[in-house]
Parts: C-alpha cells; structure tokens; sequence
C-alpha cells in the first residue's frame, strides 16, 4: 500500500472560489465525478486515470484534506456526456445543459486557456472528454505528497 505522502494530486478547478467548492462537495459526499479534456493529457504527456488509482486531494490553500479513489474512467466525446455523470459531479447541474454550459465557461476561460497554451481554444460535439467516478476513503489533514 502507497504511502499517502507518496500519491499524486487530484486538483480539482484552480484555487480559489471554485476549488473551494469543489472540494467542499467531495467532502460532503456530493461530487463523485469529475470530468476533463483529453487534450489537457495529451498536451502534458500524461496518462489517463485509471481504476484503482488513488490521489490527494488539495484545497486552494494547498492542504491536503482527502483522499480519492477512482472507480470508472470513461472517454466519450462531449455530445455523449449522460446525465448521470452531470449529476454526480455534485455541482448542482440537473440536466446535461446545465453541465456543458458552467464547463464550457471554465475551458472557454482564460485560465484554462492559458493552462493549454491556446488562447483561442473552443470546444465543440466531437471534443473527447474524460469521464472519471471516484470514492472518497479519507478526509482529514493529510500530509502533502512529496515533489
């Protein structure tokens, strides 16, 4: 078994406001999904999350408070994103709508913009989505992992 101090992050936004709410619907048990853009993986060489791995969970101040679990991982292309994921990503989002509207606000923003190094990015139907469910296994001030 990994040391927690051993595990990657699993950051969710950026800090502040929406980080913060973020992590707060972890710990509540509400968020059990999150979703990203296969091209944030592939621009950093990254591979896909992948069942069973665990992660930390920083809030916007950098202190470790949770600990993750990934139970499914899917990639499907924006237009195919179901309800169920929306729901689950415990942002208050009902429908599918609602979902890709607040989601196309944060990739169409500046700060995600930036991130990718394209100020012009725009997502459309076709954009592959990562798709990951999570568990929550522990909360509490945890020791950040090591760089």
């Amino acid at each position: 078994m990994d040391d927690i101090a051993d595990l990657p992050l699993a950051e969710f936004g950026f800090p502040g406001t929406l980080r913060d709410r973020l992590v707060a619907a972890i710990l509540a048990g509400e968020k059990t999904a999150t979703s990203s853009l296969l091209v944030e993986y592939e621009r950093e060489g990254e591979p896909l999350p992948v069942v069973g791995a665990r992660a930390v969970v920083p809030d916007s101040d950098g202190r470790a408070v949770a600990e993750i679990v990934v139970t499914e991982v899917r990639v499907v292309p924006l237009a195919r994103v179901d309800v169920a994921h929306a729901v689950a990503e415990g942002e208050g989002d009902r429908t599918v709508a609602e979902w890709r509207a607040s989601h196309e606000r944060f990739w169409h923003g500046d700060e995600f913009r930036a991130t990718i190094g394209d100020p012009e990015f725009t997502v459309d139907d076709a954009t592959d989505v990562v798709l990951e469910r999570f568990a929550l296994t522990l909360s509490t001030a945890l020791p950040l992992p090591r760089s």
